[in-house]
């Protein structure tokens, strides 16, 4: 289990429209929106440019992880055991989530090759899916890179929240792409891929938060 406590946390909510990480993140999106509706995509070919980004999220989340040189592990525990602030202890946290995190996308990665196989995408769609995915991955890292030494000044970031926050970011996006999936095609992917977008651009906002405040996460791992 996972408790979370929020007691001596103020979230630091800035406004977006002044954050170019903000205007990336849903840059991506409308790139995704413009090239599905102008090369007329199917449900499948767009589900795979949005898997690609959850991937990129969470590679994202490792270089952060494994950036960090300073942290704490309040609360953090594998096998019953407190986790130390140590280096090997960063690695084996590291390690634990990516071996986690890419399970979960190779489970992902069957199920949505069994429904949409890439064998049988239209082969002329498959480099703009390609700059989709790469559009995601230019927003993302951008984001990195813009926010790295700013983020966590106003306490040392916890292990655990760096591990649970990307299963937070995902879950409003692959919502939408529930819902999306029994909108069909044509005006139901235009309302999907709009609904999308804005549960992206406010995961995005939320995150930006958490960053600069650093709430604090309490979980238990087991292996």
């Amino acid at each position: 289990m996972a408790k979370v406590n929020l007691k001596d946390t103020k979230f630091k909510f800035e406004n977006p429209l002044t954050d170019p990480t903000f205007w990336g993140v849903v840059g991506g999106n409308f790139l995704s929106i413009y090239l599905a509706l102008s090369q007329q995509w199917s449900l499948g070919e767009l589900l795979w440019v949005f898997w690609a980004q959850s991937v990129i999220i969470g590679i994202a989340n490792i270089i952060r992880m494994l950036n960090l040189t300073e942290f704490t592990t309040e609360g953090l525990k594998m096998n019953d055991e407190p986790v130390p602030e140590t280096r090997a202890a960063q690695l084996s946290v590291v390690g634990f989530f990516a071996l986690h995190y890419g399970f979960f996308h190779f489970v992902y990665f069957v199920f949505l090759f069994q429904d949409h196989p890439l064998t049988k995408i239209n082969a002329e769609h498959l480099p703009f899916i390609l700059l989709g995915a790469l559009g995601f991955l230019g927003a993302h890292f951008f984001s990195l890179w813009r926010n790295f030494g700013h983020d966590f000044k106003e306490q040392k970031p916890n292990l655990g929240t760096l591990m649970f926050y990307p299963y937070l970011r995902i879950i409003p996006m692959h919502l939408t792409i529930i819902i999306g999936g029994s909108m069909g095609e044509g005006s139901g992917m235009t309302l999907f891929l709009v609904l999308k977008t804005f549960a992206d651009a406010g995961m995005h906002i939320i995150e930006r938060a958490i960053f600069r405040s650093a709430p604090m996460f309490n979980p238990i791992l087991k292996d």
